[in-house]
């Protein structure tokens, strides 16, 4: 595959903020998380990295967050 024939998408997926607030702290529901994945895989995005952080909300508060990188083939566009 060369440079030319894919293109990339780069995605900080993570929760509402509702969850941090009242919950002290907020992780990534699986299902929805699977469904978005899911959604960009029809699409033709193949996922080739991705990494999990804890972001802080407001100084006091977390949100569990993944750096999702994914790529397509040119041609698999829609």
């Amino acid at each position: 595959m060369t440079p030319q024939s894919v293109e990339y998408k780069v995605i900080l997926y993570r929760e509402g903020i509702l969850g941090s607030i009242f919950l002290a702290g907020s992780k990534v529901d699986p299902e929805r998380f699977s469904d978005f994945l899911n959604r960009n895989a029809r699409e033709g995005w193949r996922v080739i990295t991705m990494e999990r952080e804890s972001r802080r909300t407001f100084g006091f508060w977390s949100r569990e967050a993944f750096l999702v990188i994914m790529e397509r083939n040119l041609a698999e566009r829609r």
